[in-house]
């Protein structure tokens, strides 16, 4: 089914904004990490080697769900078999893959982030750190969708994360909020003599169904 051009444009336009977003916030450095939005049977993707600051309308990338290039003419980015193995497997409609720090360096050091904030609920649970791969691999992308079970975020062993959702802001969201936690726990188990304190499976649970709840209600304020 054919997509309208100016939706195909929008959703460009947002991809290499967020894009944008992830250098700005220092969840990438260079040309590292890239950005996917799936419009019905094609797939948005940032190119591959190409800072984000210089793309345009005119660079637009797009592949089918089989990796063939659809859209432009630029090489995308060679992270592709692990965003289609996300959109192939889940419902998700966007996807962001950094290098964010915090969480590359937690995924040096466990199998899964402790639940040291309850925010790990809304990511599905304690986040799992996935087995290290050449990146732009087949093998990476199934070790992902392995840790990624019931979740929509993972860590990336020795190299980064990949978080999904159901448009850009809400992936974008997720990761800066993996970031966070990593950040947090780094720091809390950096003091001498101590450890965290971490949720129970029943607190994070309670926090797990609470978060289902927050914001506002679909049709917004009365």
């Amino acid at each position: 089914m054919q997509v309208h051009p100016d939706r195909l444009a929008a959703a460009w336009g947002e991809l290499v904004a967020t894009a944008r977003r992830t250098a700005a916030d220092g969840l990438v450095v260079g040309t590292s990490g890239n950005v996917s939005v799936r419009v019905r049977d094609l797939v948005l993707v940032t190119p591959s080697g190409v800072p984000y600051d210089r793309l345009g309308p005119a660079d637009t990338t797009a592949v089918d769900l089989d990796g063939r290039q659809i859209i432009g003419r630029l090489r995308p980015t060679s992270e592709l078999p692990l965003h289609l193995a996300v959109y192939r497997a889940t419902t998700a409609t966007a996807v962001v893959h950094t290098h964010a720090p915090h969480a590359t360096a937690v995924s040096t050091l466990v199998d899964v982030l402790p639940p040291v904030h309850y925010m790990a609920g809304a990511l599905g649970g304690p986040v799992r750190v996935a087995p290290y791969a050449p990146y732009g691999s087949d093998e990476l992308a199934a070790h992902a969708l392995t840790a990624l079970r019931d979740r929509s975020a993972v860590l990336l062993r020795n190299h980064g994360t990949l978080t999904h959702g159901t448009g850009l802001a809400q992936a974008l969201d997720r990761t800066a909020q993996l970031e966070w936690m990593c950040r947090v726990w780094l720091l809390a188990r950096s003091v001498p003599g101590l450890a965290p304190t971490l949720l129970s499976d029943v607190e994070l649970a309670d926090a797990t169904e609470r978060l289902r709840g927050y914001g506002q209600p679909a049709e917004g304020p009365a």
